[in-house]
């Protein structure tokens, strides 16, 4: 406000002229400092009294600035005193249990049963000739599984958070959202997919001490061919599901992390099988197509960096996002480890079609708690601030889940989802006899024990790792969701195993032996 206007506004008190000024004129210029009161002075050089209005078209414009920034979160430079606030987005604070629960269990069965055709694909396919002759397929399952639920999980719990704090609501920010976060994902599947062929094949190298340059390069194309497809895939239904979300009133965070999940395992799997087989058989007419296959898609890569490191949204992920996908890569790798060591033993049979169900439904549960927890604090400002809503120690078990907040609500809803899922799940497998095993009291019993231990254990983590990296300025979006749903295949294909193990050696034959 100009100082011309500034001497007309005044006011009368006790028969002395007060100037009437603005707040935000009480400041410097950088905003940071208030003005002296000596630079009020009367005209015998007294002071004068000042009565302080609040420039509240000033305020509302910071604050409508503040909220088009394009790193994600809300900024916390406002000057945000005033109770003139514009409208917020909706808050997951006042979702009750119910409305949770009703909102998670369509998507969870639906990505249970994602999960069951998994499973029963991979008790198929584990049969055809390049699972028996090229073993180390197996070693890609859980590492691709877990690779790709990891970055389509990472880019749901981003968009769901973008979506919920209103930077999905303009056309031009929806579609700089959609080609900076499809142009990262394919970056990082390309690169993860290719590492994990490295991993599939030192793991399978190191037990028996055979390595065959054709495998290893059959193993290549597969991987990197089948991340590269189904992240496209599935990147597109993650964001339909998402914009659907929203037009429809549903929290994006209980709904596209699990439906990713459970698409992501029975797109990925199937896509890893077809192109395997369908290399395998062109390795011996055809030796140069697996080379040729995994030049293509790399070559494809400095295309996707470029997309991806014009958007500010996704730049940050780009250089700093490899740790937690690349780790998480290695970890599921130690589970397709288990798995290829376990899968082809008569006692451990039916691992082949309970693997990707016990993981996959634990991994979904996690990742919507976490998606949940970060959309949460992301409602109360950025990443590394000090605040109640990020605690830096290690939470009680009874703060995770019997606590009055919103997320111990959350997370006891989804640990009284596991018993009737799984249950629906194990009738579903057994009707259309997967995995030749007869499901016994006895067998429920160890198996519903594995799932519960597993969930109980991801959900008690989640709610430290998404605190403890928020305190640490990480962005729990990009961050948690690759260790957590990584950490649940090894602890649900350690836990399987051990069941399985526990039920050969007291005897159950009917539970674990093929008929």
């Amino acid at each position: 406000m100009s100082s011309k206007s500034e001497q007309k506004d005044t006011h009368q008190a006790n028969g002395a002229v007060l100037p009437i000024v603005p707040v935000d004129c009480l400041t410097s210029p950088d905003r940071g400092q208030l003005v002296e009161p000596s630079d009020f002075l009367g005209p015998d050089g007294d002071t004068v009294e000042v009565v302080v209005l609040e420039s509240r078209a000033n305020a509302k414009g910071v604050r409508e600035e503040d909220a088009l920034l394009e790193n994600g979160s809300q900024s916390n430079e406002s000057d945000d005193t005033s109770t003139d606030r514009g409208p917020e987005p909706a808050s997951p604070l006042k979702e009750t249990s119910f409305s949770i629960g009703l909102q998670v269990l369509f998507p969870f069965l639906l990505a249970g049963f994602g999960t069951v055709a998994a499973g029963m694909v991979l008790d198929i396919v584990q049969h055809w000739d390049v699972f028996k002759y090229v073993t180390e397929v197996f070693i890609l399952v859980p590492a691709l599984l877990g690779l790709k639920g990891n970055l389509e999980m990472t880019l749901a719990s981003r968009l769901s958070t973008a979506a919920n704090i209103g930077q999905m609501d303009t056309p031009k920010e929806l579609w700089r959202m959609i080609t900076g976060n499809m142009a990262l994902i394919q970056v990082q599947a390309t690169v993860v997919g290719f590492l994990a062929s490295i991993a599939a094949v030192v793991f399978g190298w190191i037990p028996d001490g055979h390595f065959s340059i054709d495998h290893a390069v059959l193993l290549c194309a597969s991987s990197v061919a089948t991340a590269f497809i189904a992240s496209l895939v599935l990147g597109m239904i993650m964001i339909g599901v998402i914009i659907g979300s929203r037009k429809m009133g549903i929290n994006p965070d209980n709904v596209a992390t699990p439906i990713a999940a459970s698409l992501g395992d029975l797109i990925t799997l199937a896509l890893l099988s077809g192109i395997s087989w369908g290399l395998y058989k062109e390795l011996e007419s055809k030796a140069y197509m697996n080379p040729l296959v995994c030049a293509f898609f790399i070559a494809l890569l400095p295309i996707w960096i470029i997309i991806a490191k014009k958007n500010a949204a996704t730049r940050e992920v780009l250089y700093s996002g490899w740790e937690p996908v690349i780790i998480a890569m290695a970890i599921s790798s130690v589970g397709g480890l288990i798995l290829d060591r376990t899968v082809s033993d008569p006692n451990f049979a039916g691992m082949a079609v309970f693997t990707p169900v016990i993981n996959g439904v634990g991994g979904n549960l996690v990742a919507v708690q976490a998606s949940r927890i970060s959309t949460y604090l992301h409602m109360s400002g950025m990443p590394g601030e000090s605040s109640e809503t990020a605690p830096r120690k290690c939470p009680s078990p009874c703060s995770t889940f019997f606590s009055s907040d919103v997320n111990s609500r959350s997370a006891r809803v989804l640990f009284l989802l596991v018993v009737p899922g799984h249950l629906v799940f194990l009738y579903t497998i057994s009707s259309m006899q997967g995995g030749h095993t007869t499901l016994t009291l006895i067998f429920i019993v160890f198996y519903m024990t594995a799932a519960l231990l597993q969930v109980l254990i991801l959900l008690y983590i989640a709610d430290w790792m998404v605190h403890w990296m928020w305190g640490r300025d990480l962005d729990p979006d990009n961050f948690s969701i690759p260790y957590l749903t990584a950490l649940g295949d090894l602890i649900g294909t350690g836990l399987l195993a051990l069941s399985f193990h526990i039920l050969w050696l007291i005897g159950d034959r009917d539970s674990d032996v093929g008929d």
